[in-house]
C-alpha cells in the first residue's frame, strides 16, 4: 500500500488527512502548527519535522496550503519537499493556487522525477468530512491513476481535466460559480425581506424551480438561524476570486459580475466578516439595504 504523506492540517486538510488514515493507507503529517499534528498522531499518523521530512518517506506526498506563496515554499523552499524528493515521487496538490504557480512547481519538481498533480478541490468542511469532495485535476494521467484509490478516500468526483494547471484553472471557475450564488442568495434574501415577503417562504417557493442549486438547498437555514460560522472562510473566497482575476487579466478575459462579487467579498474583509463563511456576503448587502435578515 501507498505510504502518504499530508501537509497542511487546516479547516479541510485535516479532515482530509483522517480520511486518508480511515482508508488505511500508512500516514506522515506536518503542519506549521503542532495541534492538529499531535491530534492525528494519536489516531496512528507519523509526524515529520518539516515538508522535506515527509518527501523523504513517502511515496505520495500531498500539500492543502493557503495561497501560491504558501505551496512554492513548501514545494520549492528550503527544508522543501524538493530536497526530500526522489524519482518516482507523486506530489498532489489540493491548494486552490494560480494555474501559473501549479505548472511551475510541476516543472521544478519534475526535474528530480517528480510527477505532479494539481487537485483542488470543492465541498467545503462538510465535503471534507465525509469524504464526499469534488476534486479537479490537472496533470499526467499516470500519476492520477497511481494515486485514484488516495483520493477516493477523500471525494465522491474525481475528474482529470488536462495538463498541469487544468485542475486549477477548473478550480477557479468553480469559485466563480460560487462567488455568484452567494452573492446571489444574500440580495435575494434582503430582496424578499425588505420588499415585505416572508424570506424563508420565498426560498421554498423558489427551490424547485430554475432557481435550484446547492447554495440555494445547504445555505439559508444557516442564515435563518443566526449562523455565519464558516464551513469556507470569507477571506478564502476573495484570495480565490483574487486568483481567477489574475488569471482573466493575463488571457485578456473580461469578468464583469465577478469583479464585482470580488469587490464585495473584499468589502467583508474591511468590515471584520473575513472569518465567517462565505454565505456570509450577505451581510455586506445588509449594510447597503440598511435592513437585517432577521428583522422583524
Amino acid at each position: 500500500m501507498l505510504k502518504v504523506g499530508y501537509i497542511g492540517l487546516g479547516l479541510m486538510g485535516k479532515s482530509m488527512a483522517r480520511n486518508i488514515l480511515k482508508a488505511g493507507f500508512p500516514l506522515v503529517v506536518h503542519n506549521r502548527s503542532r495541534e492538529a499534528v499531535e491530534e492525528l498522531s494519536a489516531e496512528g499518523a507519523q509526524p515529520a519535522a518539516s515538508p522535506s521530512d515527509v518527501a523523504n518517506q513517502v511515496d505520495v506526498v500531498i500539500t492543502n496550503l493557503p495561497d501560491s506563496p504558501d505551496v512554492e515554499q513548501v514545494a520549492l523552499g528550503r527544508a522543501g519537499i524538493i530536497e526530500g524528493a526522489r524519482k518516482g515521487l507523486v506530489f498532489v496538490d489540493n491548494s486552490t493556487i494560480k494555474p501559473a504557480t501549479a505548472r511551475s512547481v510541476a516543472e521544478k519538481l519534475g526535474e528530480k522525477g517528480v510527477s505532479c498533480l494539481d487537485a483542488p478541490v470543492s465541498g467545503g468542511d462538510i465535503g471534507a468530512q465525509q469524504g464526499t469532495l469534488v476534486i479537479m485535476v490537472g496533470g499526467p494521467i499516470q500519476a492520477l491513476e497511481t494515486v485514484r484509490p488516495i483520493l477516493e478516500a477523500m471525494g465522491k468526483t474525481i475528474t482529470h481535466v488536462g495538463e498541469a494547471g487544468a485542475g486549477q484553472i477548473a478550480k477557479a471557475a468553480n469559485q466563480i460559480m460560487v462567488a455568484a450564488q452567494m452573492v446571489a442568495l444574500g440580495e435575494l434574501l434582503v430582496f424578499a425581506r425588505k420588499s415585505g415577503a416572508d424570506p424563508q417562504k420565498v426560498v421554498r417557493a423558489i427551490q424547485g424551480g430554475a432557481a435550484q442549486c446547492w447554495t440555494l438547498d445547504v445555505k439559508p437555514q444557516r442564515l435563518f438561524a443566526g449562523n455565519r460560522e464558516p464551513g469556507f472562510k470569507a477571506y478564502m473566497q476573495a484570495k480565490d476570486l483574487g486568483i481567477v482575476l489574475d488569471t482573466a487579466r493575463l488571457y485578456g478575459i473580461p469578468l464583469v459580475s465577478a469583479s464585482i462579487h470580488n469587490q464585495l467579498f473584499n468589502a467583508m474583509l474591511e468590515m471584520d466578516m473575513s472569518e465567517l463563511d462565505n454565505s456570509a456576503v450577505i451581510g455586506v448587502v445588509e449594510a447597503l439595504a440598511n435592513i437585517t435578515l432577521l428583522e422583524g
